[in-house]
């Protein structure tokens, strides 16, 4: 049996993504990570674009705008990671660098995407690397279920043919993605933001040690008597 304190303080791992779908729970097991782990947290800080309500009501007028300032804020907080943090062993970031392009190529035309890619060519190459990154999986109906109880005022009007879209390009990316070891976790049956044993269950796959470059954690809830 896996003792969650004895795989922390044996981790070698000390930079962790949490990436995933809108409405995944990415932050939020970041967050519960991050308090576990004593770890210092970023969180991708999406209320600060201007653009991204605007997004939402009129994708077709402010699609670029709205990724450029993401491009932007990411390359900087990503630059912040660079600085020594001698006050925590362990890093926990909601999202990767790299997905701003999942973004970029579902939402920005032709002439947007090559200024786009110009920009981000320049960028990418001086990002650090996870250590792990976990990419939740969930089904549409879930991630939709979750959008709706969270209840943001710039998400009440996102529609499940956007959702349904977003996840595919998140599938398509991240089954290539190589980059850094990844964990895929099928998360569609479990609650690991409520439910203790599923969160614990969670953190002991991702603090396992000897993982092999990709890895799959397909947990099968069981019923209650």
């Amino acid at each position: 049996m896996l003792n969650i304190q004895s795989l922390i303080e044996n981790s070698e791992i000390r930079h962790i993504a949490i990436e995933g779908v809108i409405g995944a729970g990415k932050t939020s097991l970041a967050c519960r990570l991050g308090e576990l782990l004593n770890a210092k947290v970023v969180l991708e800080k999406f209320e600060e674009n201007p653009f991204l309500p605007k997004f939402y009501e009129e994708p077709i007028h402010y699609a670029f705008q709205t990724q450029i300032f993401f491009l932007l804020n990411r390359f900087k907080q990503q630059q912040e990671l660079f600085q020594a943090d001698l006050f925590h062993r362990f890093l926990v970031t909601d999202y990767i660098f790299e997905k701003d392009k999942i973004f970029a190529y579902l939402n920005l035309v032709d002439d947007e995407l090559k200024l786009y890619e110009n920009l981000i060519g320049s960028m990418e190459h001086n990002i650090p690397t996870p250590d792990l990154v976990v990419y939740i999986q969930s089904s549409v109906e879930t991630l939709m279920s979750n959008i709706k109880k969270r209840s943001r005022d710039i998400e009440k009007n996102m529609s499940v043919d956007y959702i349904r879209d977003l996840s595919e390009a998140y599938n398509y990316f991240f089954f290539r993605y190589k980059a850094a070891p990844l964990l895929i976790v099928n998360a569609t049956a479990i609650d690991f933001v409520n439910d203790k044993n599923d969160f614990e269950d969670l953190v002991k796959e991702i603090l396992r040690p000897n993982k092999a470059p990709v890895e799959y954690y397909n947990p099968i809830k069981k019923q209650k008597l």
